[in-house]
């Protein structure tokens, strides 16, 4: 009798028919009879997904196919994504040379540091317990970092930031450049560093001691130097420094610097001409424009037609200035005026009353309660007071309400630069980006970042960890901008550098239509900054094994698979440039 030999399996063939590939999967039963090998074609499987075929084929062959969960264990997961977005918007920013161009210890340190800034603002101590939660300790090699580690990295950091500084400087600012500064406070948690002072608090912290600390940035927002200061320093005393940094440890000879009517004042402007190729951009005092009005060199007819002219006066010399006038702004501010009146006039009867029944009786308990109602509402300027023993009465002064409201909406912008360097309309668009720096204090102080309050005890820890928020929102500066389609930022940054400087800000059609329904024109959502984050830290990274294999078996990862707005999330971070 003949021998058989028989098995069974996949065969696939292709064809092509008018350009198009066309292919067959039969099921085929091969055996040999007499010496000879035969093929029968049991089925056809070319209605099957090529998945399934691929199964088929495979369980034919012999291999045993079991379920991944059944054949392999998830050792670890850590979430991945957002940590790679933060590490590769530094490495597009060459971060780590800007702290050092040779590797080291603290250097590691400090990028694991202003990484976590970004990610999760934590306490120092907080932060080493923190990023073992993500990959951030394993990506950037900290995994055994203590907080005397990160104490000892910050001295480390605060050594360099003069040279730091330089680098961002050589970077961001150039001569004739434009560079915003302004100054803003934290408050401390405790009274023994020497920084802690009482000062205008800038809070809500009534009572607390804080730090001051100015921002020195391009005309973009983009940070390149911080300076701390006492938390009773005057803003306008720190003004000058800020100049000599400029030109003596920058080395940019001629630039202009931007500051609110505060901070660059009389007194500053006198010191700063006596420097050469220093211009400055600020504005006028309220006192100023009074003096200004009463002796008609501002002619308030003139708005009749425009939003904004220039006029000269001999009591500035050599300075331009742009009157401008907002009549939005007019009316709220007049609006904010008769509801502050309106509210102390009400606690004012209050205080009446209470006289009058007798709760309130000597001059000193009655004069308390009422500096308490002046305080809270800042309109006790515009009231006549009188407070005796037993009596309180008080009185509106409507001539005062009246010469403040004449100055609503109008403020006026000075300047050294003459025309050929800087026409009237950007005069105004020049003095208003001091918004950009007031964005970056947001960020450092409240909304990401969070440098206060201040727990930091000497005062070199408190001037690092300062310096490196500022390191942080740099990066975070650069992401935001990278990442402006994806959030509910405006995108057309070119209309900033046309529209009317006087006028109200408008956002671009694209942004308002994100913020009324909350999505791209994809259709999908619009992020902020952290819930982009959020949505990148669903990238894992899992460490899995074979089942029941023993410890000395190798590991290996899977990483999550980005999704559509991941992936361009990612992408958009590949872009940026310095």
């Amino acid at each position: 009798m003949a021998s058989r030999y028989q098995r069974v399996h996949v065969v696939t063939t292709s064809r092509s028919y008018k350009g198009r590939t066309y292919r067959t999967h039969l099921l085929r039963h091969s055996y040999r009879e007499n010496g000879q090998v035969k093929n029968e074609t049991v089925g056809n499987l070319s209605h099957l997904p090529e998945p399934v075929v691929e199964l088929i084929r495979k369980a034919l062959q012999g291999e045993i196919l079991a379920p991944v969960t059944s054949a392999f264990e998830i050792l670890s997961s850590s979430p991945q994504g957002h940590v790679q977005a933060v590490l590769t918007a530094m490495r597009r920013l060459g971060f780590a040379a800007l702290l050092a161009s040779r590797p080291s210890r603290e250097r590691d340190l400090v990028v694991a540091m202003v990484a976590a800034r970004i990610l999760e603002p934590y306490s120092k101590l907080a932060t080493t317990r923190a990023w073992h939660t993500a990959t951030l300790a394993e990506d950037c090699g900290v995994r055994e970092a203590g907080e005397d580690d990160l104490y000892a990295a910050m001295d480390w950091l605060l050594e360099r930031q003069s040279r730091i500084e330089r680098k961002l400087a050589a970077r961001h600012l150039d001569e004739q450049s434009l560079a915003l500064y302004d100054l803003t406070s934290s408050y401390f948690e405790g009274v023994t560093c020497p920084l802690a002072k009482l000062g205008h608090n800038r809070d809500g912290k009534g009572g607390k001691l804080q730090v001051n600390y100015g921002l020195l940035t391009d005309s973009r927002g983009c940070p390149v130097s911080v300076s701390v200061y006492p938390g009773n320093t005057g803003d306008a005393t720190t003004v000058l420094e800020q100049v000599h940094k400029i030109r003596d440890e920058f080395g940019i000879r001629s630039v202009v610097l931007v500051g609110d009517r505060g901070m660059i004042s009389q007194k500053q402007i006198d010191q700063i001409r006596q420097l050469e190729d220093i211009d400055w951009i600020t504005a006028l005092k309220t006192g100023d424009i009074r003096k200004l009005l009463e002796k008609e060199a501002l002619q308030m007819g003139l708005f009749d037609e425009r939003n904004l002219f220039e006029l000269t006066d001999p009591a500035f010399p050599g300075e331009r200035l742009v009157a401008c006038r907002n009549p939005l702004l007019a009316k709220r501010r007049a609006h904010t005026r008769q509801s502050l009146i309106g509210a102390t006039t009400l606690e004012f009867e209050k205080v009446q009353r209470m006289v009058a029944r007798g709760k309130l009786k000597g001059a000193d308990e009655i004069g308390l309660r009422v500096g308490q109602v002046a305080n809270r509402y800042s309109v006790a300027k515009h009231f006549e007071l009188e407070i005796r023993d037993g009596s309180f009465t008080f009185r509106l002064l409507s001539e005062k309400v009246t010469a403040e409201a004449a100055l609503d909406g109008i403020y006026v912008i000075r300047t050294s630069l003459g025309p050929e360097r800087l026409n009237t309309e950007d005069a105004v668009r020049s003095y208003k980006l001091l918004s950009n720096v007031e964005r970056a204090f947001r960020s450092l102080k409240t909304v990401n970042l969070k440098v206060r309050p201040i727990f930091h005890h000497l005062e070199t820890r408190v001037r690092a960890h300062i310096f490196l928020c500022m390191l942080a929102y740099y990066v975070q500066w650069h992401m935001l901008e990278a990442w402006r389609e994806l959030l509910f930022s405006d995108e057309d940054q070119q209309a900033h550098l046309t529209r009317d400087p006087v006028a109200p800000a408008e956002r671009s059609p694209s942004a308002l239509h994100k913020v009324a329904t909350h999505t791209l024109d994809d259709g999908t959502e619009v992020h902020s900054f952290q819930t982009l984050l959020k949505e990148l830290s669903t990238i894992v990274r899992n460490v899995c094994r074979r089942k029941q294999a023993p410890n000395t078996e190798p590991t290996f990862t899977m990483v999550t698979t980005p999704n559509a707005k991941q992936q361009r999330a990612l992408d958009l971070l590949e872009a940026i440039t310095v």
